[in-house]
């Protein structure tokens, strides 16, 4: 009987396996890839699409019609439950997928614990494609009156989607909405002072509110409430404040990390199951922390392609090296970026051309393969 590989997501740490496909389909493996949607977004792109500098085909890869061209089967669908033992995948629809080898790049999930009641004009800023919605919502009422729109966190996403909130807000025929954005204690507290000073002077010269020292305790429709009990009458809200990995890997009992991912070795397979890998955003590395950011599912990309052709073929697998300090910039949606790097911090309409020129290459790297 022909060996299964399952690939469960299809993100950033998948991209070379999926473009490569093939060489498992040809060697007679049978490769399954889940996905809950047919089309992958770039998260690094995501807050451009909210602000109109890129259209959702410009910042997706088409999943299913790259892995069906490979050879392979695609299921749209969600894992709900994996069973290590017996070797088999649970999906939301039902269905339970057999594996031999399987591969978890379920990515991370924006926490919806302060949130009461339903999403109705509140957008997390994950999944991806929900900011494409955001910013259809944001023009059906800015055509109409000013808007007052709340941007809930500190970190890099909440500089982003502020900035690119009001690039939005300058189309014609909109009323220019009223951002503010409530930074808990401080804006970008992990960053360089440099970092730091620069996005707070882009946000405030464009009358983006920074509410410091300022700890929201509930959101819902229409409303803040922070730890004091003050509350904010707002139209539209967004919420980014941070990620946790996917809940589904612990709650199959695999052993997980400090933040609640998939406990992998240096081979990126399981510490307990060895014909589990994983990367990204929803595996914690046993060797050191690695930052919730992009660059290291894509460092991770040829490691987890070589190692999961290894585990079905019986051949040496290899160790990821995470490498060195990475390369951070920001978009701040208007034409715009700051670049973090070491003790280097370079602000200004080069930041984000160096940011747009990577991500574009990028895109058209891994959408050639479709």
């Amino acid at each position: 009987m022909n060996k299964k590989l399952v690939l469960a997501g299809g993100g950033h740490a998948h991209m070379l396996t999926l473009a490569h496909l093939d060489e498992f389909t040809n060697k007679g493996f049978e490769v399954t890839v889940i996905g809950p949607d047919t089309h992958h977004y770039y998260s690094g792109m995501g807050p451009g699409m909210l602000g109109g500098i890129y259209r959702p085909e410009e910042i997706r890869f088409a999943t299913r019609d790259l892995v069906e061209k490979k050879g392979g089967i695609f299921k749209q669908s969600q894992v709900i439950r994996i069973e290590p033992v017996q070797q088999t995948v649970q999906l939301s629809s039902g269905e339970v997928i057999p594996y031999d080898a399987l591969s978890c790049n379920l990515g991370s999930q924006v926490p919806d614990d302060l949130v009461q009641g339903s999403l109705d004009d509140i957008f997390l800023v994950k999944p991806i494609e929900r900011l494409y919605r955001a910013a259809q919502r944001i023009r059906e009422l800015s055509t109409k009156k000013n808007i007052k729109i709340a941007v809930v966190g500190s970190g890099p996403s909440a500089v982003e989607i502020a900035g690119n909130i009001w690039r939005l807000g300058q189309e014609p025929n909109m009323h220019e909405p009223v951002i503010t954005v409530f930074a808990g204690r401080s804006l970008l507290p992990s960053h360089p002072t440099g970092v730091q000073q620069r996005a707070a002077t882009s946000l405030a010269a464009r009358s983006i509110k920074v509410m410091k020292n300022c700890r929201i305790a509930e959101i819902q429709t229409g409303q803040l409430t922070d730890a004091q009990g003050t509350r904010y009458d707002v139209d539209l809200i967004f919420v980014a404040v941070g990620v946790r990995p996917n809940r589904v890997i612990g709650e199959s009992g695999i052993p997980t990390g400090p933040q609640g991912g998939m406990l992998v070795n240096r081979y990126l397979h399981s510490t307990q199951y060895k014909n589990i890998f994983g990367g990204g955003d929803c595996i914690d590395f046993q060797d050191r922390p690695l930052d919730k950011v992009g660059v290291y599912a894509v460092r991770q990309n040829p490691l987890l392609k070589h190692n999961l052709m290894a585990s079905l073929t019986g051949e040496r697998l290899r160790a990821f090296e995470p490498g060195g300090k990475y390369l951070l910039i920001f978009n701040l949606g208007d034409n715009t970026g700051i670049l973090s790097k070491w003790s280097v911090v370079v602000g200004g309409r080069l930041a984000f051309f160096v940011k747009d020129w990577i991500d574009r290459r990028f895109m058209r790297t891994f959408q050639a393969f479709e």
